[in-house]
């Protein structure tokens, strides 16, 4: 049972890109933040992958693994046992999202 990721977790792409959670509501809080949802948008910045030279890094996250029996907001909140796939432009897979911190209060399956 992973503890929930919020707007403030600390996630980067398998390169070294930050990942920024941009919640698309409010209205779950944990400790004055928000609770990051599967269907929200999580832009990476900073990743330095390339391909044979040329620049091929990842932008976004596709969520696979969500929690398992929790809904918040008519979605699927995401925890510590979340899995991601960090993805280019082009849709190519590139690797896992690396869950480095988050709250720690609160936990769900």
């Amino acid at each position: 049972m992973g503890t929930f990721l919020t707007a403030s977790a600390s996630l980067l792409c398998p390169h070294g890109g930050k990942v920024m959670p941009v919640p698309g509501t409010t209205q779950v809080r944990i400790g004055g933040e928000p609770v990051v949802l599967a269907g929200d948008t999580f832009p990476i910045g900073g990743c330095v992958f390339n391909v044979a030279g040329s620049p091929h890094p990842c932008l976004t996250v596709e969520w696979i693994v969500t929690a398992q029996r929790s809904t918040m907001v008519q979605d699927q909140p995401l925890t510590t046992d979340s899995v991601g796939l960090c993805k280019a432009g082009d849709e190519a897979v590139q690797g896992p999202v690396q869950i480095v911190s988050t709250q720690t209060r609160v936990s769900g399956l």
